[in-house]
């Protein structure tokens, strides 16, 4: 990048626009928070020049120093070069319009789940539930954003990761919720022998092998135990589908994350007539049981988790 003349980049507009350009021309994969060139470029250049997202337009129009422009060419650079997703480069990431701390140590919040969370669940839940399970928490942001979004209710996030953990835990004591929301170890259902929850969301591991091979650089820098999960991608949730009905209250519900995996979960068991999500922001293969449907079926889910 040091051999491209740069000195016409005089503005902050200039800069984004020459960061579209370049990681277009670089072909790189956008899904780790933005899903665009011009959403990625903004972000990394107001986090250089130490500006906040909100940043007014007019303010793109606005002169930077020299140093100021070596300071965002060379995190743009770092982007291009290294495909590093930006969330990593700059420590943080929104999810259901909360900020989290973020690193390589867990995936980058993106699920769909954040909809449904804003939506508090509706129309599934039927009363406010006081005990929530985020399982396979990785940052924690899906139980913390149920925190808020659901005041009364005490959450549990589970990890299986000691390194996802510790993230969590910073998480919650950034957004000052530790008289109400715990992290601990839980190896699927492990971590919480005899308890019940009133809903248990999930964002596990659910990449098949195929996928895996195929996957872009970008998600290469995020841990291998977040997304792996075997030939078919239900490893694990063979487990979450199989012990669901002993950690769920009388009416409580299950959320699931399977993404792309969905069509082994409908191959795997064709009898369950799983509720699949239709989000209006893009997204899918998230799927919904009640408590009900759950006892229903442990039967067949255990038969398959042998």
């Amino acid at each position: 990048m040091s051999e491209i003349d740069t000195d016409s980049l005089t503005r902050i507009r200039d800069l984004i626009r020459w960061g579209v350009s370049r990681f277009h021309q670089a072909g790189l994969f956008f899904g780790h928070g933005t899903d665009n060139a011009w959403d990625e470029a903004r972000l990394l250049v107001l986090h250089a020049l130490y500006l906040p997202w909100e940043t007014p337009e007019s303010y793109l129009d606005c002169t930077v120093t020299t140093e100021e422009r070596d300071a965002v060419l060379d995190l743009l650079s770092e982007r291009i070069e290294q495909r590093i997703p930006a969330a990593y480069l700059i420590g943080h990431a929104r999810f259901a319009g909360l900020d989290f701390l973020v690193d390589d140590r867990v995936l980058v919040p993106r699920s769909p789940i954040a909809e449904l969370i804003e939506q508090r669940f509706a129309p599934w839940l039927e009363r406010e539930p006081l005990r929530i399970l985020d399982l396979c928490t990785g940052s924690g942001c899906i139980g913390i954003a149920c925190a808020y979004a659901f005041p009364e209710a005490e959450v549990v996030l589970a990890d299986l990761s000691f390194d996802a953990l510790a993230v969590a835990e910073s998480n919650i004591e950034a957004h000052q919720l530790q008289d109400r929301v715990e992290a601990r170890w839980s190896d699927a259902y492990d971590g919480t022998p005899g308890e019940r929850f009133d809903l248990i969301v999930t964002n596990p591991p659910y990449v098949d092998a195929e996928d895996m091979s195929d996957l872009p650089d970008e998600y290469h820098h995020e841990p291998e135990m977040g997304l792996a999960a075997g030939a078919d991608g239900l490893d694990l949730v063979r487990r979450i589908l199989a012990e669901a009905a002993d950690h769920l209250s009388e009416d409580g519900v299950l959320v699931v994350e399977v993404g792309n995996s969905m069509v082994h979960v409908a191959a795997t068991w064709p009898e369950v007539d799983f509720e699949w999500v239709r989000f209006s922001r893009g997204g899918h293969g998230v799927f919904v049981l009640t408590a009900e449907q759950c006892r229903h079926f442990q039967g067949l889910f255990l038969e398959t988790d042998t």
